[in-house]
């Protein structure tokens, strides 16, 4: 099979193609990742090496429109030739636009392709040309694959009606140590709008003062960590907020967080709250569509407050930094449920989508054949 994403760097989608990957080459599938990246990228994730790596060398970027139009003709040029080059059985694409060049690419070849879509559809700003085609498209592809309900409902029923719903799996860091008792809040997440954290810069302004033992640490890197940088010195958090980029291995922020916050603005997921509560830590989050919502029993495994809403953030942050008993409860609680998110469990929901694709493929060959022989009698 083969898989086709932008990029292997560090992120939710990246970490389940390498949980995904690793486990079907396991089982002894042959696997082959077909990324936009330039040749000399390098995975955030560890991969198999029995798991071959085709980099196209056209990443995404800034272009003029004409450029930009050129690049997307490139892409798909590039892209159908490794695919053909990798002879799959069946093809698995994440991210919307790395969909929609997946389904130009195959346009004649007979494969069974499968999309799956990362993030809020509703919510990402793709632009009208990305949409249309989009909407053009997925109808083609042989299934979808959502991460929650919401998302797949999202989409039309000529779309959904081979549709799979499979949350992320949780995969803690290996040997990772408890070296939290700092009163660190930790928010994790690219360095973008979607994430909030200029929400959470605002709401955590409103208690800091009154909490002076607590520092907040967003672990992440992006476009917008100028912009960040610069709010957080304007609302005098300069030694109370600290960015320190990415970790240096997958997960290792969940050693030192002693309680975890999500500001996202929208979401497909959010791994990293998933993360922080398979690691015991007590979580905060807006109760953004989709995701937390999932996740999250309300006052039970976690605190959701209303997504965009400043005052009530900095409220439940409040009430969880000045309650150790609190703390301790929330913690426990999600521990205990986010078991059900196990790598072993969800990834048998994806040998599933895979052996449906199979079956596709080999009924799809088994008719070629049958037309081969006819014709030569």
């Amino acid at each position: 099979m083969t898989i086709v994403i932008p990029a292997l760097g560090a992120g939710g989608t990246e970490h389940v193609v390498s949980l995904v990957a690793n486990h079907w080459v396991r089982l002894g599938c042959t696997v082959t990742l077909i990324t936009l990246e330039s040749p000399d990228a390098r995975p955030y994730y560890a991969f198999d090496p029995r798991i071959s790596i085709d980099r196209l060398g056209l990443p995404s970027q800034r272009a003029s429109q004409l450029r930009a139009g050129w690049l997307v003709i490139k892409r798909i040029h590039r892209l159908r030739s490794a695919i053909r080059r990798s002879r799959p059985d069946f093809v698995l694409s994440f991210l919307t636009r790395t969909n929609v060049l997946t389904l130009l690419a195959t346009i004649g070849l007979p494969l069974p392709v499968i999309v799956s879509e990362r993030n809020n559809p509703a919510l990402q700003p793709f632009g009208p040309l990305w949409k249309w085609l989009q909407l053009c498209l997925y109808p083609r592809a042989f299934g979808l694959v959502t991460m929650t309900k919401g998302a797949l409902d999202y989409f039309p029923s000529e779309v959904r009606h081979r549709g799979w719903v499979i949350a992320n799996a949780v995969d803690l860091p290996i040997g990772w140590q408890n070296r939290r008792g700092n009163n660190i809040l930790t928010a994790v997440g690219r360095l973008t709008r979607q994430k909030g954290f200029d929400l959470l810069l605002e709401a955590f302004a409103k208690i800091a003062s009154k909490h002076p033992e607590w520092k907040l640490v967003i672990w992440g890197e992006g476009d917008d960590r100028k912009e960040l940088e610069a709010l957080r010195d304007a609302l005098g958090l300069r030694d109370r907020v600290e960015l320190p980029g990415v970790t240096e291995r997958p997960g290792l922020w969940v050693e030192t967080a002693d309680v975890f916050v999500l500001s996202s603005r929208y979401e497909g997921w959010g791994i990293a709250l998933l993360e922080a509560m398979a690691a015991g830590v007590p979580v905060v989050s807006f109760a953004c569509e989709w995701g937390p919502t999932d996740m999250v029993k309300h006052g039970e495994d976690g605190i959701l407050v209303s997504s965009g809403d400043v005052n009530a953030l900095a409220d439940a942050l409040a009430n969880v930094l000045g309650d150790g008993a609190l703390r301790t409860r929330l913690a426990v609680n999600a521990e205990a449920n986010a078991k059900k998110f196990s790598s072993e469990h969800i990834l048998s929901q994806w040998d599933a989508v895979a052996s449906s694709a199979l079956q596709r493929s080999a009924s799809q060959n088994a008719a070629m054949m049958s037309r081969v022989e006819s014709a030569s009698v």
